[in-house]
């Protein structure tokens, strides 16, 4: 895989060592992260034990060359408000914050690589599958 994004789950993973993670990873030449998972990401560091570890640890990982940060856009709200009018019409629930991270995916032709089953539900997103 060329570019991929990565779901909150995936990059925890990733900090586990969990191995089919860390290979994907190895042969994408961009890995990005949307704003919508570093929000997830620092909620979650937020009043654990290991905080102050686990922010450095992010801004490390943010620092490396192949990794980016995706910001949103006006073609990111226009995949959101695609994606979600579908899934209104699906009667499909799926948490808004993961349907900005599929935008954000589908914006630029991404793979995205998560451990959640939901997305499958997603029509054109492309799913990374260990």
């Amino acid at each position: 895989m060329k570019r991929i994004l990565l779901d909150t789950n995936a990059y925890s993973e990733f900090r586990r060592g969990n191995e089919s993670v860390m290979e994907v990873m190895a042969e994408s030449e961009c890995i990005y992260l949307s704003v919508f998972v570093l929000a997830e990401l620092r909620y979650g560091f937020k009043g654990g034990r290991r905080e102050d570890r686990n922010f450095r640890e992010l801004k490390a990982f943010l620092q490396k060359t192949p990794v980016r940060t995706l910001h949103t856009s006006e073609d990111t709200a226009d995949y959101f408000a695609t994606i979600k009018d579908r899934l209104r019409r699906q009667s499909a629930k799926i948490p808004t914050n993961d349907i900005w991270i599929a935008a954000h995916c589908m914006e630029l032709g991404c793979v995205l690589v998560t451990f959640d089953r939901h997305f499958e539900q997603i029509e054109g997103l492309r799913v990374w599958k260990s």
